[in-house]
């Protein structure tokens, strides 16, 4: 899982970014999760002498176009191929229109969990939004029987829960990873810890190291061990008390390990003086916020000299100040011809 590092620009990336586009994939979003419900429904038995007209007439018969061939999976094929579509915008712009739509639609979420074409959007859409009720559908997921491992959107949803249970969740399943068949599992677990600063958190990473063999994941906790420690230091300073004044700054914080420029030598006074900030970059590209604003959806991309990656974070507000409670990694590219001297971390 390679990782890259950034910096903030466009500070004024908390106005309205969504458009046309964004406002006719929420219709269809909602369109589809009022005729997902309808289709669970037990349809009503047609008394006796109210046959549709359109089943009456002989001009009917064998027409496969008429209004009783529409299918009733159509509404999950609708979002399937918008989900599959080769352009990711498609995809992007309606996982912000479920997040637009808000907790109103857990329950039609709920309901698309059920098939396997939408599973993985109903999970991580739930993981977006957040709140108790969502919580608890992605709790079950654990013991969900499909190959779809979407019980790493629990683990990832678990980030903004900064509670001794949820904490010892992530690290069960982290202290677990060798016998984890899918890695991206342990790797939802260890992003999820990455937005915390609880000092006992580096502890429980040390003994977790200790513990594990796969080479990937110990890289992986060394690197979120790293950006919590230094996270902490700054949120410490009187600049990081104020990071959380708006969502770019809310932002530039989680990523505040990728931003400053690495501790020169000790003995090196020169390089104390010159040392400059990484040729990095953090560009949000998209916000989006929920029904009550008290929620944001920001979609980052991240550029370092040697790869580029999508990000979607998921930011609260709490007590008048923005933080971000919850990392989704997406698409990574590494640029050619390049090698990475190491492996940056998750939130670099």
């Amino acid at each position: 899982m390679h990782r890259v590092k950034g910096i903030t620009r466009g500070a004024d990336c908390e106005g309205s970014l969504e458009g046309t586009w964004q406002s006719f994939l929420l219709a269809v979003c909602c369109l589809f999760f009022a005729a997902h419900c309808v289709a669970q429904q037990q349809r009503a038995p047609i008394p006796p002498g109210k046959v549709p007209q359109a089943q009456q007439s002989p001009e009917n018969e064998g027409d496969e176009q008429g209004p009783a061939a529409l299918s009733s999976d159509w509404a999950p094929e609708l979002l399937d191929g918008i989900l599959s579509s080769p352009n990711a915008e498609a995809a992007d712009s309606l996982f912000r229109a479920a997040f637009a739509a808000g907790r109103g639609i857990v329950p039609r979420l709920a309901e698309a969990l059920k098939d396997d074409r939408t599973a993985e959007y109903a999970a991580q859409s739930l993981a977006f939004i957040g709140g108790e009720e969502a919580l608890q559908i992605l709790w079950k997921l654990q013991e969900d029987k499909r190959d779809l491992n979407l019980r790493r959107f629990y683990y990832g949803a678990l980030a903004e829960y900064d509670s001794d249970q949820a904490t010892q969740t992530l690290f069960q399943v982290i202290n677990k990873s060798d016998a984890e068949p899918d890695r991206t599992v342990t790797e939802a677990a260890i992003l999820a810890l990455t937005v915390r600063t609880d000092p006992k958190i580096a502890d429980l990473i040390r003994q977790a190291e200790k513990k594990v063999n796969d080479v990937v994941i110990r890289d992986d906790l060394e690197n979120a061990l790293d950006v919590i420690q230094i996270r902490s230091k700054y949120l410490a300073t009187p600049e990081g008390k104020k990071a959380g004044g708006s969502i770019t700054a809310a932002v530039h914080t989680y990523f505040i390990p990728a931003l400053q420029p690495p501790p020169p030598s000790p003995t090196d006074a020169e390089a104390r003086r010159t040392a400059a900030k990484p040729e990095v970059k953090v560009d949000i590209q998209n916000l989006t916020l929920s029904p009550d604003r008290q929620r944001a959806l920001v979609a980052v991309t991240f550029e370092d000299p040697s790869a580029v990656a999508k990000y979607d974070l998921v930011l609260q507000k709490r007590l008048g100040n923005w933080g971000v409670v919850s990392v989704w990694l997406g698409a990574e590219t590494e640029k050619p011809g390049l090698t990475p001297t190491s492996k940056p971390a998750a939130e670099e």
